[in-house]
């Protein structure tokens, strides 16, 4: 049945639904993968859950799949940059014309059932409000460092962009396509989520830190610990030279104009 407008009004048109794709990457969580997939199917509005396995060398990827999950696999370890990269192409690929791309929410493999709580974080990128929601933590058990990366990572956030974040290594946000591909390439290893950051405050994008009430395996005080947060200082301080360089080169040519 066709339905004729009233004279003088137009035909209502429903806007396309906005939708939000899961990119979760993964190496070695065969244990919690599968409550992490089914928490994020619940996250409203996420109608793609993507798993990039990262060589994993235990059945993440078959858990993952009988979860729900949409599922890519890479031959070896490549690091969480390169998995988040597979991740956003894949959901690229998925999108279609006729719709709006859809935006996109990474997640930790191993929040488990705590990964439907990063909801908050899809309102606020969906309404336009901002380009960017970083989730915020609460205190986890057992976790071991002292802050150290933290601290350095803050810092250098703050002395380059103006804008002081609360927990600057947080994993857990949503973006927009738009902002997603304004922060390519990303950052190698531990380093992605510090310059990505940057690189969209910089380029003028809106982010918002929200509190989401997530669950996650913490390093501990142990030497895999210590070794683990060796690793992430390294990563973190690669990504903030690189764009302290890129910065001052950008700003010599500006003058030399």
């Amino acid at each position: 049945m066709s339905v004729t407008p009233e004279p003088g009004r137009p035909a209502r048109t429903s806007k396309p639904r906005l939708r939000v794709a899961a990119v979760i990457p993964a190496k070695d969580e065969a244990r919690r993968i599968a409550a992490t997939v089914r928490a994020a199917r619940a996250i409203p509005h996420v109608d793609l859950v993507l798993v990039v396995d990262d060589g994993s060398e235990d059945a993440t990827q078959h858990v993952a799949r009988d979860a729900g999950a949409v599922v890519v696999r890479h031959s070896h370890n490549r690091g969480k940059a390169a998995a988040m990269e597979t991740g956003a192409a894949v959901v690229a690929m998925r999108d279609t014309p006729e719709r709006p791309a859809r935006a996109l929410l990474f997640l930790d493999g191993d929040l488990a059932d705590t990964a439907v709580n990063t909801a908050p974080l899809v309102a606020p990128v969906l309404s336009g409000e901002v380009d960017v929601t970083i989730a915020t933590l609460p205190p986890q058990p057992g976790a071991g460092g002292h802050g150290f990366v933290t601290g350095a990572a803050r810092r250098a956030i703050t002395q380059l962009t103006g804008w002081t974040p609360t927990q600057p290594l947080s994993g857990m946000r949503c973006l927009t396509r738009e902002a997603y591909e304004a922060a390519t390439p990303l950052a190698r290893g531990w380093g992605v989520e510090v310059g990505m950051t940057i690189d969209l405050l910089r380029a003028g994008f809106r982010v918002l830190e929200v509190p989401c009430e997530l669950k996650h395996r913490p390093s501990g005080s142990d030497l895999r610990g210590q070794l683990h947060r060796a690793a992430q200082y390294r990563d973190v301080q690669l990504a903030i030279n690189a764009r302290r360089v890129r910065y001052a080169a950008s700003t010599l040519r500006s003058k030399t104009r």
